[in-house]
């Protein structure tokens, strides 16, 4: 590893967690090609589950009653 390198990584393990998830995700979007198809897929998909709940056709679950089962399911 470079000296640069270990610099940065030196500093960076020094900011605060929530600065080094964004830092993380900010470098990792400039190694990633982006999949138009995926992105686009995605985006559809989103506007298929919007208008779903405007619709009032989605089954909307609360959050509580999802985790309730999710520690039900785990144990």
């Amino acid at each position: 590893m470079s000296s640069l390198v270990e610099e940065l990584s030196r500093k960076a393990r020094a900011l605060p967690a929530e600065d080094r998830v964004r830092l993380a995700e900010e470098l990792l979007a400039t190694v990633q090609e982006a999949d138009t198809e995926i992105e686009a897929a995605w985006e559809e998909e989103i506007r298929r589950r919007i208008a779903e709940i405007d619709s009032g056709t989605a089954k909307l679950i609360p959050a509580e009653e999802v985790f309730a089962e999710v520690r039900r399911l785990l144990k």
